[in-house]
């Protein structure tokens, strides 16, 4: 009987080519969209889960100042960065921790063997027990001893490869910075793609021990990240609810907190700061499944309106049939037989096109999709279950309409009976508009977003400033001064100035205190530049109290500070002018503040402008060397510039970025965000046309005689045309007054992430309502324009 049903619905797919090949053709796409939409989510949610003990780790935030727990850490008070000292005590107060890692904050470093080298930039120091904790697969070396010993480092594979090709790097060794040696101790696989962790490299802990053992016993220094496995059956709310007295007894800081945060929930979920790796956004997940489930659902109202756009032609087939004794059971396993027919072949050739489409979705996503994990018993599984379901749900509405057609009033007839499915299928093409409409809308939002976090005054600037990073070396540090000298005497080099970081990069906190207004000195933790005394102006940042650094005062390089005005702020001073002259005490040095700066967007936009102090440097710290150079002929100058380099720094090679494109780097998710957003809503939209086609084409139908007519008493095409898109339009008017606010409320969650974000502007949804009308137009004027230019004749012939 099966092979029966299909057989015909094969012949019928075969007799209505045209319709057969539009209605798979916007069932595949849209079933191609949400695999990989399923497929990005997936992975998205899936972050650490690679490791077997997920389930049981967790990892440590710190608050340095008086904080309450409230759900979890928030980032105006809890980051992941904290101290060493916390690590061994932990393990020896809570007998339910079975084993912990601690690592720093990640660093570059110059690796040579041979006349290989080359500047690895995330290379931190990690404990022994890391292979223990994490699911890390070890390809050579002893994963319970590689990171034992000091001066031992496991490479990943891809950086092994840079410097040892296919040979074995174990037991080889490595010239780091042109000072110590490192022995290869290890090889690991390289990072699954679905971790937050980010590192080329692993130096042992130990190593750290030695050059600095005395931070393993202070608290409020912070340079370490902590993990912990839970022995099975320990409940890390026991351990959260003794934290306090854990603390009060090790710590004497006042106001130091921890809280404890799942492994699991570290990429999607955490809301703390000074996180180790790239995290995701929830709102992203949550705004691509929607898109996910509002494509899905285009794609089988499509289905349903050209389903029963095309009934007129099956009314006469389903007559003869009722006439021959087919029940209408028999008639709905024959209607759901072309459903699922047309779905699996819909599904089978999903795949292939988001097979061919995956390329594209990793580069448009920044993510590291392969075709071997996305080839999947899941992936399969899931096309499977796409192409029944929908073949069920997409094909019930059309099969119960074909069979309760009336025999003797079709075959005496030749009509379609009217069944009263105007008014939902007109429903079903406002819901249509109405999730393509907002898809428009959010569209525009989204780039109006992206195009304002672009344009935004950062407070600097960041135009023409090439930035050499020689890594903190010792023998560039001790020759700072006469290397910008130096390279300033190039022509087309304008200023040189040089700091342990640059607009956007990483930036430890400093424990410091500042005299009040009442004349008691406050502690508190702002962020730390530290820079020469060129910094500031050769990075146009405006003073806006005081004064910046200058030669002419020689107390500047150890007794003067400078904040911003949200330093200023927390140290209690609303008018910048009044912290001029303050005490201060920060990490060694006494002094005065005698200057604020105004606040400038040192770090991402996404994050408000933080209390930050700007230190005259030592040159033993320093890392970056900043030159403005001239627009024109820049690639001579940076060749020239090179020159100058192996001259002044032979034993360090010329690394070198643009300001402005590493700058805007931190803001890649938001426009991979952003091209996948409008990928999908253009896809979206494009299959809501197909559904307008299939309700447009059955009204024409349906009106054939009465366009013949018209045309005999003389109306025009125009006028035709007209009347027949004017219902058309109304609907879609309809979807925009519905579609406004789903679309202001969905996309303001989303602008939430910012705290620098647009308003959102009526002239958006004006914009996206007469876009949708024209689109609308288009798609109807074909069908609307071929009626109207027929030959009346041949649709009259029959009366």
């Amino acid at each position: 009987m099966f092979r029966h049903f299909f057989k015909i619905a094969y012949r019928n797919l075969l007799r209505r080519k045209v319709y057969s090949l539009i209605n798979i053709a916007g069932l595949a796409i849209g079933m191609a969209c949400c695999l990989l939409i399923t497929y990005y989510v997936l992975h998205e949610i899936s972050y650490d889960r690679y490791n077997t003990k997920a389930d049981r780790i967790y990892r440590v935030a710190h608050a340095y100042g008086e904080a309450e727990i409230k759900g979890k850490p928030s980032p105006e008070e809890f980051q992941i960065w904290g101290n060493a000292p916390i690590g061994a005590a932990m393990v020896t107060d809570f007998p339910e921790i079975e084993k912990l890692v601690q690592f720093t904050s990640p660093n570059p470093y110059l690796l040579q063997y041979g006349d290989k080298r080359f500047q690895e930039e995330n290379i931190p120091f990690m404990d022994s027990s890391a292979f223990e904790v994490f699911s890390w697969k070890m390809l050579a070396g002893d994963p319970h001893t590689a990171l034992k010993f000091p001066n031992s480092i496991v490479l990943t594979k891809s950086i092994a490869q840079k410097y040892f090709g296919k040979e074995n790097p174990v037991g080889k060794s490595l010239k780091v910075d042109n000072r110590v040696t490192y022995t290869v101790t290890g090889l690991m696989d390289d990072l699954p793609s679905n971790s937050h962790f980010n590192f080329d490299a692993l130096i042992s802990m130990t190593t750290f021990r030695q050059i600095r053992p005395e931070v393993f016993g202070e608290w409020g220094y912070i340079d370490f990240y902590t993990y912990f496995l839970l022995k099975k059956g320990s409940s890390i709310e026991s351990i959260q609810k003794r934290m306090p007295a854990f603390v009060k007894s090790h710590n004497k800081e006042i106001g130091y907190t921890t809280a404890f945060e799942p492994l699991t929930s570290a990429y999607l979920h955490s809301r703390a700061a000074r996180q180790p790796g790239p995290t995701g956004s929830l709102t992203n997940v949550y705004i691509f499944s929607c898109v996910a489930v509002f494509i899905l659902l285009i794609a089988c109202i499509n289905f349903i309106n050209l389903s029963t756009a095309r009934s007129m032609e099956r009314a006469k087939e389903v007559g003869v049939r009722k006439a021959m004794g087919v029940n209408n059971v028999g008639l709905i396993r024959q209607f759901l037989s072309e459903s699922l027919l047309i779905s699996l072949i819909a599904a089978i050739l999903s795949l292939v096109i988001a097979s061919l489409a995956l390329p594209l979705i990793a580069e448009l996503s920044g993510k590291s999709f392969t075709s071997t994990s996305f080839f999947s018993l899941k992936i399969f599984a899931l096309v499977i279950l796409f192409g029944l379901v929908i073949g069920l749900l997409s094909g019930i509405y059309p099969a119960f309409v074909l069979s309760r057609f009336q025999a003797i009033q079709v075959l005496k007839s030749g009509k379609m009976p009217s069944i009263g499915g105007v008014s939902l299928r007109k429903a079903l093409v406002v819901f249509q508009f109405t999730l393509s409409i907002a898809l428009i809308a959010g569209t525009a939002i989204v780039s109006y977003q992206l195009d304002h976090i672009r344009q935004h005054d950062l407070g600097f600037n960041q135009e023409q400033m090439v930035v050499i990073d020689f890594g903190g070396d010792n023998v560039v540090q001790s020759q700072v001064a006469s290397i910008k000298h130096r390279l300033k005497q190039h022509p087309a080099v304008l200023s040189a100035t040089a700091s342990r970081a640059v607009p956007g990069e990483f930036l430890p906190n400093a424990y410091t205190e500042i005299q009040s207004a009442q004349g008691e000195m406050l502690g508190r933790g702002p962020l730390l530049y530290e820079i020469d005394e060129d910094f500031i102006p050769d990075y146009k940042i405006k003073m806006i109290a005081g004064r910046p650094y200058s030669r002419e005062f020689t107390s500047d390089t150890m007794k003067s500070l400078i904040v911003n005005e949200a330093g200023a702020k927390l140290f209690g001073y609303t008018k910048p002018a009044d912290i001029i002259g303050r005490k201060f005490s920060q990490w060694g040095r006494e002094g005065v503040v005698i200057g604020v700066v105004k606040d400038f967007n040192f770090r991402s936009l996404h994050q408000p402008v933080e209390p930050l102090a700007l230190r005259f440097s030592e040159s033993y710290v320093l890392n970056r060397i900043s030159l403005r150079i001239k627009a024109d002929h820049v690639n001579q100058t940076l060749v020239d510039l090179r020159k100058i380099w192996n001259e002044v720094a032979p034993q360090r090679p010329f690394l070198y970025h643009f300001l402005d494109e590493s700058f805007s780097k931190q803001y890649d998710a938001d426009q991979h965000f952003g091209n996948l957003f409008r990928l999908f809503a253009g896809l979206a939209i494009l299959i809501a046309c197909l559904g307008l086609f299939g309700l447009s084409t059955f009204t024409t139908e349906q009106r054939t005689k009465e366009i013949g007519i018209r045309k005999v008493l003389g109306s025009s095409v125009q006028g035709i045309v007209v009347l027949i898109s004017k219902d058309f339009v109304k609907l879609i008017l309809i979807s925009i007054v519905i579609a406004i606010p789903i679309c202001w409320y969905g996309m303001s969650q989303w602008l939430n992430n910012f705290p620098y974000r647009i308003d959102i502007s009526p002239l958006v949804f004006l914009q996206s309502g007469v876009i949708a009308i024209l689109i609308a137009i288009i798609t109807i004027s074909w069908q609307s324009i071929a009626a109207a230019i027929a030959n009346p004749v041949d649709s009259l012939r029959d009366e």
